[in-house]
């Protein structure tokens, strides 16, 4: 069997980190079995559902590396849920209600107050065609609730092992609205049959929707409808550094903001395809790479903590990883291309990509130098090498030391703020054959060069 998976993003809103996540778990697993990642955009809600959205969904996705085999709008199947629908009506698992929010709230409240589950009644079951009719004489349109069986629904979780969900627990779930509007469930569960999803995986979040959901296949496919129970997998949630859960602050962590910030795919991706798990969290080769190294059983039973700080560290990982043939597109698209000797001098300090137009200024100049002994400055000048070689800065600060005693930190320090202006940068000794003799005699000098 063929390993098929989905991913079913709704595009009403920008991809964020707990998006991408469930994405590419669904893409390493796929990916590592030799498996297909499919793309299915959740558009039925036509009036929140942009093309603006879609096409960032696209964007963010591609730019990850997380490419799709197969390519899905859910509004242009309508007439497969409608079909399904009709299927499941005729079966008597799918029946009209016409009771209001107001009704329902009141029922739900004495509900709890007689001490019982706040669960729908299924009033609308025991409705005559005279009291439907009169319902919609009234104006009332009705929702569609699928019936469940009150039943104990088991599985073989793929990331927590057995489950089970009690469906007689829970209220008969919506599938059709007022308005006509399919919710997610009926679609969804159409699609996974039509498309042959081998897969579902998800947030454990969705673990109860899953129970009433494994109902809703096996009804539909005892009405004859082609297809095959999926299996699934839900993932623990993630959780900030702090423990507390990250849903309220993932508005500020869309992919393409993070992508405006300057930190790199491959960061983002070998950060949330490894926390939570037993892997080290270290930044990954490739995508592939991730996908190879992806199993179910390294993921632990805890929420993953998203932590920013282990970001910005994969984020340099990435970047000192960088070769001069990889990065020198992007070095011309900044006009910061002075080199693969520059690169391999300036990479080491580098948190985001961006940052290297600060250090190809420190090469460039003019540089305002920081003298603050005028004595030294002046013999670090007289001892300059007229030949500025790999060789040049040991040379240079031995003869420095030997003339001003100075050693250590007052050696160094100096003279990198001379150079530079700056307390902390690349390493000096690859630095200081780039930045040139004169630019380094005007430094010394005081004079901005």
């Amino acid at each position: 069997m063929t390993v098929k998976v989905r991913f079913a993003p709704s595009p009403t809103g920008r991809l964020h980190v707990g998006n991408v996540r469930t994405a590419l778990v669904n893409w390493m697993f796929a990916k590592g079995q030799g498996g297909q990642f499919v793309l299915r955009i959740d558009d039925t809600d036509l009036a929140r559902s942009t093309r603006e959205f879609e096409q960032g969904i696209e964007d963010d996705l591609t730019w990850l590396g997380l490419v799709w085999d197969e390519r899905h709008n859910q509004s242009k199947r309508f007439d497969r849920y409608d079909a399904a629908a009709e299927a499941l009506k005729a079966t008597g698992r799918l029946y009209a209600c016409y009771d209001t929010s107001e009704e329902l709230d009141r029922r739900r409240k004495v509900q709890l107050s007689r001490g019982l589950p706040p669960i729908y009644d299924r009033a609308g079951l025991s409705l005559t065609d005279q009291q439907k009719a009169a319902f919609e004489a009234e104006g009332r349109k009705p929702h569609w609730r699928f019936k469940l069986d009150g039943r104990r629904v088991a599985w073989e979780d793929l990331s927590r092992g057995h489950a089970e969900v009690d469906t007689a627990s829970m209220s008969d779930p919506v599938l059709i609205r007022e308005d006509g509007l399919f919710l997610y469930t009926l679609p969804s569960v159409v699609d996974d049959l039509d498309m042959a999803i081998t897969y579902v995986i998800r947030g454990e979040d969705h673990v109860t929707n899953t129970g009433a959901q494994i109902e809703i296949f096996e009804a539909l496919i005892a009405t004859g409808w082609a297809g095959v129970l999926p299996g699934f997998a839900h993932m623990p949630l993630l959780v900030g550094a702090d423990g507390q859960a990250l849903s309220k602050r993932l508005g500020s962590l869309s992919i393409a903001d993070m992508r405006d910030q300057g930190y790199e795919a491959i960061a983002i991706t070998s950060h949330l395809g490894r926390i939570g798990t037993s892997d080290p969290l270290e930044f990954a080769t490739s995508i592939e790479a991730l996908g190879q190294g992806f199993a179910f059983s390294k993921m632990g039973r805890s929420p993953a903590r998203y932590d920013t700080a282990d970001l910005d560290r994969l984020n340099a990982q990435a970047l000192h990883a960088l070769s001069y043939a990889e990065a020198q597109p992007r070095l011309q698209t900044l006009g910061c291309d002075l080199g693969e000797a520059f690169w391999n001098a300036v990479k080491p300090n580098l948190g985001k990509f961006a940052e290297v137009e600060q250090m190809a200024a420190i090469v460039r100049g003019p540089v305002a130098p920081v003298i603050e002994d005028v004595a030294f400055a002046e013999a670090a000048l007289r001892l300059l090498p007229e030949t500025l070689d790999d060789q040049a800065w040991s040379v240079w600060t031995q003869a420095v030391k030997a003339e001003t005693g100075a050693k250590g930190k007052a050696l160094f320090m100096p003279l990198r703020l001379a150079l530079t202006g700056q307390a902390h940068g690349p390493d000096m000794a690859a630095i200081t054959p780039l930045i040139g003799r004169e630019a380094i005699q005007k430094r010394l000098r005081g004079e901005a060069g």
